[in-house]
């Protein structure tokens, strides 16, 4: 009997995006469930760590922040001569990769930077392409083409590229958010992930502050109006057919669902949430019909406002590169759906080959 080549998965983790930590222990999970005795009868796995400065590192020395032989931080402060000289790619041995499954949040990850990139090594890649990356990654074209097509979600106003130093300006910007909505509202840079540069704002005197804090992020900026909600989840994968998960719902202790929160283990996850059986029909329909709309397929994690008062479903946004940690919601969506974290990778894999 001939025994089938085993498919050679290319892991990328790390990068100079504000999410860097996050997307290692994304990849740590991940690279765990590979190495699983059943995933290894299939795959290996190659480890690509690109550091802080953006300079990627070998297979090896990958591997070994990933099992923890070494920290991270130990490359990071490696002394980088001659910047302008490097190749990127100089030592890094990719050509016997069968696919790639990049695992890189936020900046050059997320907003399709990395599947470019990929797209010139002919293989195959987890996860979504060009357009519905950069789609997904961006708040402000998201939510411009969600409202074309009438799909549900909270009111907001785009503010793009405006001279917060000039103060005719910055008093114009905030007169139009005291006109369009009541307090609190939300105050976030167009291009950003786990709630970095988000700011809750409960009175006038806080907006410049929330606005220049995100524009230190982006010079776009998105301002919505804050509902007393309920934070849903829905999980999709496939490509020609998607699927969706379980749908979850994340109660937190802080006041909002910032970045210290969405990485508190002692949030409350229940899945399924407790939601009625037809709310539950529309949200994943509204998953797929979003994912569709941005062109966004492989897999990806859809987050949804339910109103409190009304029950009113809220399109929120997706995530094209959701995190794999294990406080994270996209593969315990899918383990309440009957895939572990290990037929979850494998399958992921087999969804990007066509399997």
């Amino acid at each position: 009997m001939i025994r089938k080549h085993k498919k050679c998965v290319g892991l990328i983790f790390g990068g100079d995006s504000n999410e860097h930590e996050v997307s290692i222990s994304s990849a740590k999970t991940v690279f765990q469930a590979f190495n699983s005795k059943i995933n290894k009868q299939r795959f290996t796995v190659r480890a690509f760590y690109i550091n802080k400065y953006g300079v990627w590192f070998d297979s090896d020395l990958s591997e070994k922040i990933l099992i923890d032989e070494i920290e991270n931080n130990t490359t990071i402060k490696q002394e980088i001569f001659n910047q302008e000289k490097i190749n990127f790619l100089e030592g890094i041995n990719f050509q016997n990769v069968d696919v790639w499954f990049p695992l890189l949040h936020g900046f050059n990850g997320e907003d399709g930077s990395i599947h470019g990139l990929l797209k010139f090594t002919k293989k195959p890649l987890v996860g979504c392409g060009i357009i519905g990356s950069a789609l997904g990654m961006d708040k402000i074209m998201m939510k411009t083409i969600f409202s074309d097509l009438k799909l549900p979600q909270v009111n907001y106003l785009v503010f793009q590229n405006k001279d917060l130093s000039d103060k005719e300006v910055k008093n114009k910007l905030i007169d139009e958010i005291l006109k369009k909505f009541n307090f609190p509202v939300f105050v976030k840079p167009s291009n950003s992930g786990s709630s970095l540069g988000i700011s809750k704002v409960t009175n006038e005197c806080e907006i410049f502050e929330a606005l220049e804090k995100a524009r230190i992020i982006d010079q776009r900026i998105l301002i919505e109006e804050g509902l007393e909600v309920r934070e849903i989840e829905c999980g999709i994968i496939g490509n020609a057919k998607l699927l969706t998960s379980e749908i979850g719902e994340v109660n937190y202790e802080s006041d909002w669902y910032d970045y210290d929160s969405k990485y508190n283990l002692n949030n409350q996850i229940t899945i399924p949430a407790e939601i009625d059986s037809k709310i539950t029909k529309e949200i994943k329909k509204i998953a797929v019909r979003s994912c569709r709309a941005l062109n966004i397929f492989g897999f990806a994690r859809i987050d949804f406002f339910l109103e409190k008062s009304s029950n009113k479903i809220l399109l929120n946004e997706i995530n094209t590169i959701p995190g794999f940690t294990k406080k994270s919601m996209f593969p315990m969506l899918w383990k309440a759906s009957g895939l572990n974290i290990e037929e979850l990778v494998a399958k992921l894999v087999d969804i990007s080959l066509d399997l």
